[in-house]
């Protein structure tokens, strides 16, 4: 196998499969809070385009410290002798049920990888714990320890004095919680225990460096994408002469409101790709829509901007929108669409002034009625006129991608998607996304806006990293 290999030991329920998942980025790993869940050793690629740049190995709980330390001492009298005394105890006991797992932890290593000593920094540091060390001492290979904060790092000085006796290299390490820099950090540390390993590994954080920037890029090119989607979609359909509207308008704005959410849907799917995240489960808080009241505002102000803010940016657009109809100021639930905004009447008053008359609308959209040379009439929904429903769009992606660039891959809980991001923006930036949004939506120069718009979009992208 090409590249490093590291060897990820320790004892049972201590988060030996949450590093492994999180270096090497792989949401299959297999993470359950219940001791002893890992019984066989498993090799895990660290792959970028097919290039394995190293591989974690994934072990079982050291079990029988005590017991293997005891046989090593009586059949090896001196230093130089004890990495072949462990290669002699995994060949003696390969069939002993009573030392599965130690043969299974200790095998990689005899075999050349590197080790990983995985400890908790929330439970206390004991006597009992110098046995295995002592062992993987024994097996003569480059090592470090990692202190993995699963509750809490109460106990993590008392572990870093313990554990400096026995390793060279001793680092906090939260499998969880770790950002992007430490995990390169940490592999640069790899890099350091053996000379071989160096060109290797540095290559690894290059690489891996290098992707990080393509999926920031790759992603602010599809949300610019599902924005300028979300500005221009709209869905048509003939009906004959003296045919009822009414049903077919309710279809229409079905289709275009499933439409937009599938597009979003798929929009997050491919993100979430792009950061090697294929088991992800989404929480969206549903928000409850009444008769009486259609939304609660607090709502639907979540992901776009705020009140004040929209009205701050409506002199941006108007100029390029123009008067004629009022703009809808929308926000959005249940997905994207679910919830329904507010209206600014009197266009062009409300515009240049900034404030308008505020009062609640139905409706995203608006219907459009064309009469059809050989009978009958066109019947057409969209695009959005809402100021705010890109705002929206836009926030909730970002969010996404924020939660992404700071979640680990042994972080298995939900994707949280019910808080807001938008109102970090200053006025300007609200302002220039508020004329790039009209521009798209009127189609002048739409590519070169789209372009522009990624651009905004991938420096977010990169804050989120720091």
């Amino acid at each position: 196998m090409s590249g490093p290999v590291f060897a990820v030991v320790g004892r049972p329920n201590k988060g030996k499969s949450s590093i492994v998942a999180t270096l090497a980025r792989d949401d299959s790993v297999y993470i359950d809070a219940r001791s002893g869940s890992t019984r066989k050793a498993r090799t895990f690629p660290m792959q970028v385009d097919g290039e394995t740049l190293y591989s974690l190995v994934d072990t079982p709980g050291i079990q029988r410290a005590r017991e293997v330390l005891d046989w090593l001492q009586a059949h090896c009298g001196d230093a130089a002798g004890r990495p072949r005394a462990v290669r002699e105890f995994v060949a003696g006991h390969e069939g002993d049920p009573r030392f599965r797992d130690e043969c299974e932890l200790l095998r990689p290593i005899i075999d050349g990888a590197g080790i990983i000593y995985v400890v908790d920094g929330s439970c206390p540091f004991g006597v009992d714990y110098e046995a295995e060390m002592e062992i993987l001492r024994w097996c003569g290979r480059p090592s470090l320890a990692v202190i993995n904060p699963i509750d809490n790092d109460d106990y993590a000085a008392q572990w870093q004095a313990g554990l400096g006796q026995y390793f060279r290299t001793v680092r906090l390490f939260n499998a969880h919680r770790a950002e992007f820099a430490k995990q390169l950090e940490l592999l640069e540390l790899f890099g350091h225990l053996d000379p071989d390993w160096q060109t290797s590994l540095q290559r690894a954080v290059a690489v891996l460096r290098a992707e990080r920037e393509q999926q920031h890029r790759d992603s602010s090119s599809l949300i610019a994408d599902l924005i300028a989607a979300a500005l221009t979609y709209q869905v048509s359909q003939k009906i004959p002469e003296g045919a009822p509207s009414g049903p077919v308008e309710a279809a229409l704005a079905l289709r275009y409101k499933e439409s937009l959410a599938r597009r979003e849907r798929q929009c997050r799917r491919q993100v979430e790709e792009l950061f090697h995240y294929h088991n992800l489960q989404r929480s969206e808080e549903v928000l409850a829509l009444e008769d009486s009241d259609l939304f609660q505002v607090e709502d639907w102000y979540l992901w776009g901007l705020s009140r004040a803010s929209l009205a701050a940016v409506a002199g941006s657009a108007g100029a390029i929108i123009g008067g004629g109809t009022g703009m809808v100021l929308d926000g959005a639930t249940g997905g994207l669409l679910g919830g329904l905004g507010t209206l600014v009447t009197g266009a062009a008053g409300a515009i240049t002034g900034g404030v308008g008359a505020w009062r609640y609308a139905e409706e995203i959209a608006q219907f459009k009625v064309k009469g059809i040379p050989t009978g009958g009439k066109q019947l057409s929904y969209g695009p959005s006129r809402n100021l705010n429903f890109p705002f929206v769009v836009l926030g909730r992606a970002l969010l996404h991608h924020k939660l992404l660039c700071h979640r680990t891959h042994a972080d298995r809980s939900d994707l949280a998607l019910d808080a807001e991001l938008l109102e970090q923006l200053d006025d300007s930036q609200r302002r220039k996304l508020a004329r790039l949004f009209a521009q798209i939506r009127a189609g002048k120069r739409e590519e070169e806006r789209r372009a522009e718009l990624a651009a905004l979009v991938l420096a977010w992208c990169h804050e989120h990293d720091r």
